[in-house]
């Protein structure tokens, strides 16, 4: 009885404090104040986060059998630069030449993996170190366990930290083409989500296993790679990008300044985005740029996914993306709400999309509009997919 009594209290707590009223970890661009609030519904055993709780438990335990990774496991593939600690990766959608003898240089074929590029490489192990950090960091956050912090904090360490397996932080040789020698800009979109990272890490902050020093180290290697971003040709190349690429390049270097300390360069790099805005989405929502891909459905959302965390870290720095509407009319909103149209049938989408669309990712995107909007279109639209996909997403804790 006692124990219902408490779980009562903890439930109309949750319920009845506004987001800003809840303290959380200072994410940037994870909202803070909605994971605390999603805490406290935890805790309280409210069901409308039990099952994306359950879910990332589920996740965290496998992620506490899954290999930890380093770029320096690379065992047949090296990169021009014979440095086994610098990140090495091939463009995804290039293909050897069937016209050439031995098939150099490479060719692109728009939307279709080339298989090599996940052999050996350090994409996949980028991939599986992403996820490591970030669902069991979340994990540590919402259950106090201490072995999914410690599991997190010896992968970061791993990646970034320890001298012998640590990355160089630098993509000089990240997406390159077969029989092409350049160094490529577009393989920076390799590290996008280094907006989670950041976040990942945060949230052992406190932990006794990721100490000050751990904390300060990362930063330390953020900013390292910031200045190699900023400065570098390859930067400044995926900085003037039109499309995805300089939407992500953007958020990330937007992220990195924050976590790093350099707000001023943050503030900057959030308030440009609004001619980005403009230039990349047209008064209907459409976004011409992605539109001209092969799976133009899939990068429209991948756009919009990092104009809405640009837009998460104007809230740190005094910048709304949200509410901004470019002078031609475009903007985030109108785009998300085109994309919204389509979620529930991918296959009617108006362009050309040459495989399935993931709609899991769609959902985290729609549950970040919803709560920064709160527009009644995104509820009704996640009301339309798939139950279990809806209420096992993680963004069900991150915006509930």
């Amino acid at each position: 009885m006692r124990r219902a009594v408490r779980r009562s209290l903890w439930l109309v707590l949750a319920c009845a404090l506004p987001l800003g009223a809840q303290a959380g970890p200072a994410t940037i661009v994870m909202r803070g104040e909605a994971l605390a609030r999603a805490k406290a519904l935890v805790a309280a055993g409210n069901p409308s986060v039990r099952p994306a709780m359950a879910a990332l438990q589920r996740a965290a335990e496998k992620e506490m059998t899954a290999p930890l990774v380093a770029v320096t496991d690379k065992k047949s593939l090296l990169p021009p630069s014979g440095n086994p600690h610098d990140y090495f990766s091939l463009s995804p959608y290039w293909w050897p030449d069937p016209s050439k003898p031995d098939g150099l240089p490479y060719i692109r074929r728009d939307g279709e993996t080339n298989p090599e590029s996940k052999r050996d490489l350090d994409r996949p192990r980028l991939g599986a170190m992403v996820d490591n950090v970030s669902v069991l960091s979340l994990a540590y956050y919402f259950t106090g366990d201490a072995r999914f912090a410690m599991r997190a904090a010896t992968q970061f360490r791993a990646w970034f930290l320890d001298p012998a397996t640590r990355m160089t932080p630098h993509l000089h040789y990240a997406q390159l083409v077969r029989g092409i020698d350049a160094e490529r800009g577009s393989g920076i979109i390799d590290t996008h989500n280094f907006v989670d990272v950041v976040d990942a890490a945060i949230l052992l902050e406190g932990s006794l296993v990721w100490s000050s020093r751990d904390a300060d180290a990362l930063r330390r290697w953020m900013g390292e790679y910031l200045a190699w971003l900023r400065a570098s040709p390859n930067g400044q190349h995926e900085r003037d990008a039109r499309n995805n690429h300089g939407s992500w390049y953007a958020a990330q270097t937007a992220a990195l300044a924050v976590y790093s300390g350099d707000t001023v360069y943050a503030r900057a790099t959030v308030e440009a985005a609004k001619a980005r805005i403009g230039a990349q989405i047209t008064p209907e929502g459409r976004q011409p740029e992605e539109l001209a891909r092969t799976r133009s459905m899939h990068y429209s959302g991948f756009n919009a996914d990092a104009l809405s965390c640009l837009a998460e870290i104007g809230r740190h720095v005094g910048v709304d993306l949200w509410g901004y509407e470019a002078p031609g009319g475009g903007s985030l909103r109108r785009a998300i709400d085109h994309l919204a149209e389509f979620t529930p049938h991918p296959a009617d989408w108006p362009g050309q999309q040459i495989d399935a669309v993931d709609q899991r990712l769609l959902v985290d995107l729609l549950r970040r509009a919803q709560a920064a909007l709160g527009a009644p279109v995104y509820a009704a639209t996640l009301a339309k997919l798939p139950a279990s996909m809806v209420s096992e997403s993680r963004s069900a804790l991150l915006y509930p």
